[in-house]
């Protein structure tokens, strides 16, 4: 099986994308499967992708939406040739099937292959994967080319008939079971401390960052300690901030999270979609603070969706500083409030959004010669 994903820009397109190149490979029925990313050179998937062994192609492409009408031309004219190179990897690259995780680049990928497949020269699938609460511009636009939307948030209205709820994949290790004590070691913490972690996301979080590093330095609550993965461009100001300070362990960014969430008996973090996937699948309670600009506001969205099931606790950015961090935090870890974030969590863990995909992707498949 061959199969081409296509998406970018943020971890919430490209994490899930590579979760489903994981769960592809690994089932026997459909070895041996190629699977190629195709992608954009200058934004996160061209460091991300490689590292995870996946196969990359790259193609231009530009944001979909522009608030200067004058920016149109280069928007059509990047667009246009992400579209014409994207015909031609999808001519050596014959897939069967093509999944779009979101993100602008997905666009000129997908029209290209619905095109080949008009002309008669494909019979490849096309699924588009929508991570968020709301979807993008680039995922509506694709909607009408797709043989399947997948959502991995419900959507508050019946579904379709080409409408499926899959859930948000993630990668095999965070599902494997790490001994609390052992994660804090190895992320250099007391391995019997009560411990909140900090999660900003691929970017990271200035204000997540801030209130969080604010509290390690008051050291008011010497029982609790803290990680914080700060994202690269903060990383080196927090770092001379708490030098000296104890208790707390400081990361620019880590490829592999899963000491991180086995860590926690805490997570406080942004809501992104590939961030509420990770949640999900360690079962860890959450302070969920949305970021304010996103598009569509629809971190906002996916926060509050999540946290309908009782496994977080949702801040608002404009409401959030270190004061309003320790509050949420003391209430949080209450013995009665904790053991309800906790099994609300881990009931959430207990699907397997890629056993869903995997199924979806064999239907599909299984419909391939039914394409004129």
């Amino acid at each position: 099986m061959k199969v081409v994903l296509t998406g970018g820009g943020t971890g919430g397109h490209v994490y899930p994308a590579l979760a489903i190149a994981e769960a592809l490979r690994d089932d026997p029925a459909l070895a041996p499967c190629d699977v190629l990313f195709i992608g954009t050179r200058d934004r996160l998937e061209a460091q991300i992708v490689p590292r995870a062994g996946v196969a990359i192609a790259f193609v231009r492409a530009a944001p979909l939406a522009r608030a200067r009408p004058f920016a149109l031309v280069p928007t059509l004219v990047a667009n246009a040739a992400g579209f014409v190179q994207a015909l031609a990897i999808l001519h050596r690259a014959r897939p069967d099937l093509a999944i779009a995780t979101g993100g602008y680049v997905a666009f000129p990928v997908v029209a290209a292959l619905r095109f080949v497949r008009a002309l008669g020269r494909s019979r490849a699938r096309i699924a588009v994967l929508e991570p968020n609460a709301t979807a993008g511009l680039a995922n509506r636009l694709l909607a009408p080319l797709a043989d399947e939307i997948w959502f991995s948030i419900a959507p508050d209205r019946p579904l379709g008939p080409r409408e499926r709820v899959v859930g948000t994949p993630v990668r095999t290790a965070l599902r494997r079971p790490m001994p609390a004590a052992a994660a804090r070691a190895a992320l250099g913490l007391d391995p019997a401390k009560t411990t909140v972690v900090a999660i900003g996301g691929s970017q990271g979080a200035a204000s997540i960052n801030d209130a969080v590093a604010t509290l390690a330095a008051e050291g008011r609550e010497p029982e609790r300690q803290y990680a914080i993965l700060t994202g690269a461009r903060d990383y080196d100001a927090l770092r001379a901030r708490l030098s000296g300070v104890a208790g707390v362990a400081l990361f620019p960014y880590l490829d592999d999270p899963r000491a991180a969430y086995a860590a926690a008996d805490l997570i406080v973090a942004r809501a992104g979609a590939s961030t509420l996937g990770e949640l999900a699948a360690t079962g860890t309670p959450a302070i969920l603070v949305p970021y304010p600009y996103a598009t569509g506001d629809h971190q906002m969205a996916n926060a509050r969706a999540y946290a309908r099931s009782g496994a977080a606790r949702v801040v608002a950015d404009a409401d959030f500083d270190a004061a309003r961090l320790r509050r949420e935090i003391d209430a949080a870890l209450a013995p009665p409030a904790l053991a309800e974030l906790r099994a609300a969590a881990r009931a959430r863990a207990d699907v397997d959004p890629r056993a869903t995909i995997v199924a979806r992707v064999k239907s599909l498949l299984a419909a391939n010669t039914r394409i004129p």
